[in-house]
């Protein structure tokens, strides 16, 4: 019976000696690992794309949008149709036709409040329309309500250029 159970015992040394490695290597597996929060930061920092905004700033008329870049439409054609309005209203005279396309530089801050960064107009048009930037910013200035745009669950800054385009003749 003694040989009988030496193949045994060997049998069960073998399988103590490979559970006990297994243990012993994967020690490594149960540590706490230490992390740090800034290379978290770091890594989902690398992550966001800064140049795109979840949702685009925004008027009241176009909260029955839902689909982004249609309420991105909407936003503009609203600032555009404001714009085209108030200059419609003025009494421009010139003496020679003008026609021009107005890059405004816009920007909208976290409250919601907007502001002219920046005209760009021909030289021709601030020749025979003077008062074309101070006009601008009179349209501007009087828009309704705006929803500034969300980034992350959070309103950020945006900035975006309006073409406008003046034709008189």
């Amino acid at each position: 019976m003694k040989n009988c159970t030496f193949p045994f015992q060997m049998m069960l040394m073998k399988r103590l000696v490979v559970f006990i490695a297994i243990l012993l290597v994967s020690c490594d597996y149960f540590k706490n690992r230490k992390v740090n929060t800034k290379d978290i930061v770091t890594q989902e920092l690398e992550t966001i794309d800064w140049n795109a905004v979840d949702e685009y700033p925004s008027f009241s008329v176009c909260d029955s949008v839902s689909e982004k870049i249609k309420r991105k439409y909407c936003f503009e054609m609203t600032i555009l149709n404001h714009v085209n309005s108030y200059l419609s209203g003025q009494s421009i005279v010139v003496s020679e036709d003008v026609e021009d396309t107005i890059a405004i530089k816009l920007g909208i801050d976290k409250a919601g409040k907007i502001s002219i960064l920046n005209i760009k107009s021909k030289p021709e048009t601030l020749l025979f329309i003077p008062e074309i930037d101070s006009l601008l910013y009179g349209s501007i200035n009087i828009l309704p309500k705006i929803f500034p745009a969300v980034k992350r669950g959070q309103q950020v800054n945006t900035e975006f250029v309006l073409p406008v385009v003046v034709s008189i003749k």
